[in-house]
């Protein structure tokens, strides 16, 4: 085995015998986004060369990387360059295809780089760190919006005058209240995780949806009441729930109370402080909506297969609770746990690396550079923290981002998750809640992904490379 094949099996900790003319970026699991930007790593180490952006996207392909090392071997050698939409080059024939033959098709894992459709919701911009709500940059939302004025941009595709706000912030209020079932339902479950009752009670919600004629399916306007409830009712689930399972019932919110504030007194069973609800709210904005994402797709996939807005977000949350999607967020808090003080945050951070584990809270499928809603929470992490005089968690945070700060140019920046956990449990939460937080806020961006999808509905239908036998004899009886 040559050089090259030995650090790309030792990196990606796979045997000499998947070393195939096929293995590619996303062709198998361990060639991950970690996995390559591992890769890239141990390239610049081996061979003292600085891989750049552009041929970080060049070297996707086993063959890429060996010919770009042969190159280094020999400079006089012509090292042919990747296409960087063509992960995978090896031909294979189109499964599901209707009215033409097998052909050989280009392969996109994870559908990356596929662009599906037009979407006038949210802008993101990877490399130069930009998001954007119907174009208001989430820096402007999230210092001056109220998550009631986000949603109603999201939902309505517009930014609301006062009469309009007040009229969609009595919708929210109104629809609060849980059908009873549901409510029992939550107490039945006060021993799951809070995801996995969110995920049943939303669905369970869909059963008391007003009925409609038979064979009829949900039209816009009735696709966007029902958003707006689901905007109101799942922060009533996650709060019901949280407190069956403290032994206690539900404390009902003030009547003019606003969506974070009657959240938390549900919640925590006693009117929160209004530091608490600055904190929730604003997590609320920076997570209403990120584009089409793992969850958003999979919502506008029930859409376009015309199933209901309820069915649309069950489908959204179960896909949010994997672990590399929404499960994250609770995963990254444990960084605060694991290194314990900031002096240890590089022996931390060197191990996981060592080991080919991701560091929780860093790196993004689309940001090239720091993720844009980071500042934000971590700005409230700084409120709470010097509110309490205790700077241990931020601390230990702030080390472990600097610890990672030469991967940045690679990709790995801070995301999301890094401090959203810490801020969570700085108001005295657990951990658990924290995946059902985000939730909450994204509620608002799948209920408008949705909407966007049912307007111009199709069906969504992508094809798989077929890549097993063919022709293959069913055996007879005794051969059986």
């Amino acid at each position: 085995m040559s050089t090259v094949d030995q650090l790309v099996a030792r990196t990606l900790g796979i045997t000499e015998d998947r070393l195939t003319a096929d293995l590619a970026y996303q062709s198998v699991r361990e060639w991950d986004s970690l996995g390559h930007v591992a890769l890239m790593v141990a390239l610049e180490q081996e061979y003292g060369v600085e891989v750049d952006d552009d041929l970080m996207l060049e070297l996707r392909t086993l063959d890429a990387v060996r010919a770009f090392a042969d190159g280094l071997a020999d400079p006089a050698a012509d090292a042919p360059a990747a296409d960087p939409a063509s992960p995978a080059p090896a031909a294979v024939t189109a499964s599901g295809s209707a009215g033409a033959p097998a052909a050989a098709v280009t392969v996109h894992r994870g559908l990356e780089g596929v662009t599906f459709d037009h979407s006038a919701v949210t802008l993101i911009d990877g490399a130069e760190g930009t998001l954007e709500y119907r174009g208001y940059s989430i820096h402007d939302l999230a210092e001056h919006a109220s998550f009631e004025e986000v949603a109603h941009l999201l939902v309505h595709g517009h930014l609301p005058d006062p009469a309009a706000l007040e009229v969609f912030t009595k919708q929210l209020r109104a629809a609060r209240t849980l059908p009873a079932p549901v409510l029992d339902l939550a107490r039945a479950l006060a021993h799951a995780h809070p995801v996995e009752a969110l995920r049943t009670c939303v669905s369970a919600l869909g059963a008391f949806a007003p009925r409609r004629a038979e064979g009829t399916d949900e039209s816009l306007a009735e696709a966007r009441e029902a958003g707006v409830e689901l905007i109101a009712r799942i922060p009533m689930i996650v709060a019901a729930h949280h407190a069956f399972r403290s032994g206690r019932e539900p404390r009902r919110p003030r009547e003019d109370a606003g969506h974070a504030e009657a959240f938390l007194t549900v919640l925590l069973g006693e009117e929160p402080t209004p530091a608490a609800v600055r904190v929730i709210d604003k997590g609320f904005v920076v997570h209403a909506d990120h584009g089409s994402n793992a969850s958003a797709f999979t919502a506008r996939v029930a859409i376009g297969c015309r199933a209901d807005m309820t069915a649309a977000l069950t489908a959204a949350i179960a896909a949010f609770s994997g672990s590399v999607h929404g499960g994250a967020a609770e995963r990254a808090i444990k960084l605060v746990d694991e290194v314990g003080t900031p002096e240890n945050a590089e022996a931390h951070v060197a191990a996981l690396q060592s080991r080919g584990e991701p560091v929780m809270g860093f790196g993004h499928r689309v940001y090239r550079t720091e993720d844009p809603r980071m500042r934000h929470l971590r700005a409230s992490v700084v409120e709470l923290s010097e509110e309490r005089g205790d700077r241990t968690g931020l601390d230990v945070l702030d080390a472990v981002a600097a610890a990672m700060r030469p991967r940045q140019r690679h990709g790995v920046a801070p995301n999301v998750d890094l401090y959203a956990g810490l801020s969570y449990r700085l108001l005295g939460l657990p951990d658990d809640l924290a995946v059902a937080l985000f939730v909450i806020g994204r509620t608002a961006g799948w209920v408008a992904q949705a909407l966007e999808q049912h307007a111009n509905n199709v069906l969504i239908r992508p094809l798989l490379a077929y890549a097993g036998p063919r022709g293959l004899t069913y055996p007879s009886g005794a051969a059986r």
